[in-house]
């Protein structure tokens, strides 16, 4: 993931993509850092055996992940970032891959440019985001 991202689709939008999820209102948010609170969707605890409908609820966390096996949270620092590749094989992020998966909703991203110092330029953030916007996450 990246370090900074951004969710301003509306509670109707996403209510759409996640078939009826149960949603409050929201602000849109356009800077969002780690540890701050962000909107997850994680699978529901009561699914109906004769349903085809995803049970899903929609919850607010702190974003970080502090692995299981760490026994004072005071003294290790959130992790925020894991690459797609390497991550089930690391043991800060072996558990989670594999037993608790989330879905975090995301209308854009940033990423930064970083030249090198020699060159003198600021460093340059991009703002990723699908060629249509958010409707692009619809079904036509």
């Amino acid at each position: 993931m990246c370090g900074r991202f951004a969710l301003t689709s509306s509670s109707a939008d996403l209510r759409d993509i996640f078939s009826g999820l149960d949603l409050d209102d929201f602000p849109a948010r356009y800077n969002i850092a780690p540890t701050q609170p962000i909107l997850v969707v994680i699978e529901g605890e009561g699914r109906e055996r004769s349903s085809n409908l995803a049970d899903r609820r929609a919850v607010l966390v702190r974003w970080g992940l502090t692995p299981a096996w760490v026994k004072d949270p005071k003294e290790f620092p959130l992790l925020i970032n894991a690459r797609a590749e390497t991550a089930i094989g690391k043991a800060s992020f072996r558990a989670a891959m594999r037993h608790r998966r989330v879905l975090i909703p995301a209308t854009g991203f940033y990423e930064w440019h970083r030249p090198s110092k020699e060159s003198g330029e600021k460093p340059q953030a991009y703002w990723i985001r699908p060629q249509r916007g958010a409707s692009s996450l619809l079904p036509d």
